[in-house]
């Protein structure tokens, strides 16, 4: 009896040895799968404006090295075809037509998305890691009264997770050109305080208006108001001369910033929203880029993203952190071609196809505005493929939650799924079964996209339509449209007399998603 009785103990031990083990082990592998993050978001760039996706008339050879060495998604979306819905969807995991104020952002407009709600920022903080943004915001500044500019800029990024911002803080078509920096405008003189407004501050006031010929960039439509380093923007605003920057030096400044933050970092995990102003207009990129390309100025955009993706790279490599690193590169929307200033991009298009073999662009719901170049990288962990599974910028908050052991509470992060797995590349991990598109603010058109079948709702009974041949256009269209993307990848066919049976059940499911108010399961 004594001598079972030392073996069971004998036997527990053991059993218990192996456990600790096995414990160690898996600890071990989790803290491996904590890598540094860094999110690179282009801005309006089309699914076939790389030359990994297919484009002739441009090369952009960092992004095709990225891409090469990671998985290159044919089904990467955005889940918005604007700016302002995108980021705030990526950013809280939740679609952004469930949210107040959430289309596009004007000048004044405070934060969007409150103090204290769940982002990736913060999730990944919880984590560990130091968190950042640099580039375009276009989220809101400030409390419900908008941005004090020459005061404290919050709330802000700062109250949703982020350690610290560089900002551009609405989009560059819109006023003011300064940056942010935390809760400040830098180099703000008390002297020449900076108001921003809506309406023209004095007669005299010089605009796109009144001054036209003075213009280095002329408007096409909507962009007359302020005229700042010879261009005409969306509002306006007088002082802050000092704090003021110059167009063709952005992206230096965003590529300056980061690296700096990841030198900063680079002994502990970090996550870096790259948050990029290419290619959205006004397109000005450096002078040493200008005429890189047979484009224009949107081409030439699109070379300056890539060089500043090859700087990331290079800085990663420089501190030995590309084993470290998961790196995720997408886009806000697709593709526009005369956005409000002639820049001659619609001139010089050529054969270029800027949103690839899809339909529509810049927003619309045709997979021209939403499908978008979508790729991951991640040295040593990411083999090298093409992938066909569905995945959405909106799924990091919970991809990213997964990667680093943290639970999403169930009211947060609402539309995010966990597609860590397709985005790893991991051979038999499934991207999403479904997904909604948007245009733009609460109302307006949607796109669900189940398997190869995509359902339009035009609640407006017309969709703002980017083909890229032509001007930007209103078209009226029937309220729902049906599509088999196997089929009929352009959406040229509307298919919905012939199949009723499986448009009546995608209106049913994108109702319900609606009225839901989510579609992530509750735990």
């Amino acid at each position: 009896m004594n001598l079972v009785r030392v073996l069971t103990g004998l036997q527990v031990l053991a059993a218990l040895s192996l456990l600790i083990t096995e414990f160690s082990v898996a600890a071990e592998k989790l803290s491996a799968e904590r890598p540094n993050v860094v999110v690179i978001m282009a801005d309006d760039m089309g699914y076939g404006d790389l030359s990994c996706y297919g484009a002739h008339s441009l090369q952009t050879p960092h992004l095709d090295r990225l891409a090469a060495g990671g998985v290159r998604f044919t089904s990467g979306y955005c889940s918005a075809s604007t700016c302002t819905p995108t980021r705030y969807s990526l950013l809280t995991g939740t679609y952004a037509f469930r949210g107040e104020r959430t289309g596009i952002a004007p000048p004044n407009s405070p934060s969007i998305i409150a103090p204290g709600t769940e982002t990736v920022a913060s999730v990944l903080g919880r984590a560990g890691y130091a968190t950042a943004v640099v580039g375009k915001w276009h989220l809101g500044l400030g409390g419900p009264d908008g941005p004090d500019w020459n005061g404290d800029l919050k709330p802000g990024p700062l109250e949703i997770g982020f350690d610290t911002c560089f900002l551009l803080p609405t989009t560059n078509d819109r006023v003011p050109q300064v940056y942010v920096h935390d809760h400040r405008v830098p180099n703000l003189d008390p002297a020449d305080p900076l108001w921003v407004g809506m309406k023209k501050p004095s007669p005299d006031h010089p605009t796109g208006l009144t001054h036209r010929d003075s213009l280095k960039m002329d408007w096409s439509h909507g962009h007359n108001s302020t005229i700042h380093n010879g261009i005409s923007r969306i509002g306006f605003y007088t002082g802050g001369h000092a704090a003021r920057f110059r167009d063709e030096d952005l992206a230096d400044e965003w590529v300056n910033r980061s690296v700096s933050f990841m030198e900063e970092h680079q002994d502990e995990p970090f996550f870096l929203f790259f948050s990029s102003h290419d290619l959205h207009v006004p397109r000005v990129p450096h002078e040493r880029f200008q005429g890189s390309t047979k484009l224009g100025f949107r081409g030439d955009s699109i070379v300056q993203l890539d060089w500043c993706v090859g700087e990331l790279m290079k800085a990663l490599e420089r501190l030995n952190l590309t084993e470290k690193t998961l790196v995720v590169f997408c886009s806000d929307n697709g593709p526009v071609m005369d956005d409000g200033y002639k820049d001659e991009a619609l001139e010089k298009l050529g054969d270029h196809r800027a949103a690839g073999p899809f339909t529509g662009g810049k927003y619309s719901v045709y997979e021209g505005g939403t499908r978008t170049p979508f790729i991951t990288s991640w040295k040593g962990r990411i083999q090298p493929q093409v992938s066909d599974e569905v995945v959405c910028t909106i799924d990091l908050a919970a991809s990213l939650a997964a990667l680093t052991g943290q639970t999403l509470p169930d009211d947060a992060c609402l539309d995010s799924f966990d597609v860590l797995g397709a985005l790893l590349g991991d051979r038999d991990a499934r991207g999403r079964d479904h997904l909604v598109q948007q245009d733009n603010g609460r109302s307006g058109s949607y796109g669900l996209r189940v398997g190869d079948w995509k359902l339009q709702r035009h609640d407006r009974r017309s969709s703002r339509n980017q083909v890229v041949e032509k001007q930007l256009e209103n078209t009226k269209v029937p309220k729902f449209q049906l599509f088999n993307l196997a089929d009929d990848p352009a959406e040229k066919k509307n298919v919905i007399d012939q199949h009723p049976e499986v448009a009546e059940k995608l209106q049913q499911q994108l109702q319900k998603i609606i009225a839901d108010g989510r579609s992530r399961a509750v735990r």
